[in-house]
């Protein structure tokens, strides 16, 4: 059998054991350290905005931090998108609070402007102004800020954007990451770079981002003996893992046009498959194709082209099943229009690593095209 060719692998740099080693050897072994500090002014200065980061344990434990900073707790709302990954509305379970989940627009797979605006009206209509909106930039793709954030202005609700997957990607020459009131980035395995687990919260003041770094090392009191006057969290990244970010920080952008040369190679080489469609990038937009996605022109399709692929040892996956449909988060209201459910029918991840070699991208569409032959 052919080696596996997975759907986005971890890509080395080459740059992470200088930062690690230079860990041991100085002893910063503990999770505070010089590549903590080292890692958050990398991240800060690539996003090149007035923002202030916090290296956290994962994307999770940064969206979590993010709905504690805004107050919500038992009883309350939350809107997150619900064409997303089950951590987008995890931590809203965790506070207490119900998650309200929104329906995507065709134009880049995310949370739609229309049906946000209709299910605010209709959760104010019933009494609950929501405490938060979680938007998600989807497979890299920018969500439409303009139009979400204008919604969040109107009614006063704050935005959380979920960057786990769009490290890179930019909405109108302005980096992601950079257009919530708080924005978190993941570091997963899978992601665009990774520190094998991790994730950042990025927020708009330094007291914030403090905030946010007590809450994470178990909300210790300055005190000589341990004490605590609030629930903390073992969320903080450690020295070590962040060596290793810094080591990736130094081919992110090569990454992201690994990723990009990935997706036009794909558009080409299935240009003439009437059967197969592909997401573009709107005016304005740029997504760091984290990702390159498929559509099909059934389900049926689809799951016969996955287990094609999989019969020839490639990863691919189904996009995401909406949280709407997801048998935990069945109880919750959502606000729906079919696309996302469209979407989880005929939608497929194809290959996307920035280690991808010509030989295994021209296996993979080898065998996609013999799957339409068949």
């Amino acid at each position: 059998m052919n080696p596996k060719i997975w759907l986005s692998s971890p890509h080395m740099s080459g740059n992470e054991l200088k930062y690690i080693t230079e860990a041991f050897d100085t002893n910063w072994v503990a999770p505070l350290g010089p590549n903590v500090n080292g890692f958050e002014n990398d991240i800060q200065t690539y996003l090149n905005e007035d923002r202030h980061v916090a290296a956290l344990a994962s994307g999770t434990s940064a969206l979590h931090l993010s709905l504690i900073l805004l107050g919500v707790s038992q009883g309350d709302e939350v809107i997150c998108q619900s064409k997303t990954f089950s951590a987008s509305a995890n931590p809203i379970v965790y506070q207490g609070a119900s998650p309200i989940f929104i329906d995507s627009e065709k134009d880049t797979w995310n949370m739609c402007p229309v049906q946000l605006e209709i299910a605010i009206k209709d959760r104010i209509a019933k009494g609950k102004t929501p405490k938060a909106i979680i938007a998600v930039h989807l497979y890299g793709m920018p969500y439409k800020v303009d139009e979400i954030n204008k919604i969040a202005v109107k009614y006063n609700i704050p935005v959380v954007e979920d960057s786990a997957e769009s490290l890179g990607s930019q909405y109108k020459n302005k980096n992601c990451g950079t257009f919530g009131d708080f924005s978190i980035l993941s570091f997963n395995g899978n992601k665009i770079i990774t520190t094998s687990g991790g994730g950042a919260l990025i927020t708009k003041t330094l007291k914030l981002k403090e905030k946010a770094v007590f809450l994470a090392t178990q909300a210790r009191d300055s005190a000589p003996h341990y004490l605590h006057t609030e629930i903390g969290y073992n969320y903080r990244m450690s020295n070590i893992v962040a060596g290793i970010g810094r080591g990736q920080m130094t081919i992110l952008d090569s990454h992201v046009a690994k990723r990009r040369s990935n997706y036009k190679f794909y558009v080409e080489s299935l240009k003439n498959n009437e059967k197969i469609t592909f997401l573009q990038e709107p005016k304005g937009y740029f997504s760091n194709r984290w990702l390159s996605c498929i559509l099909l022109d059934s389900k049926e399709t689809r799951e016969g082209l996955r287990l094609a692929l999989e019969k020839e040892n490639i990863e691919s996956r189904p996009l995401w099943k909406p949280m709407h449909q997801q048998p935990v988060f069945k109880e919750y209201p959502s606000y729906t229009n079919g696309v996302s459910d469209e979407l989880f029918n005929r939608g497929l991840c194809l290959p996307s690593g920035s280690n991808l070699t010509k030989n295994e991208l021209d296996r993979i569409i080898s065998a996609i095209n013999a799957y339409f032959v068949t």
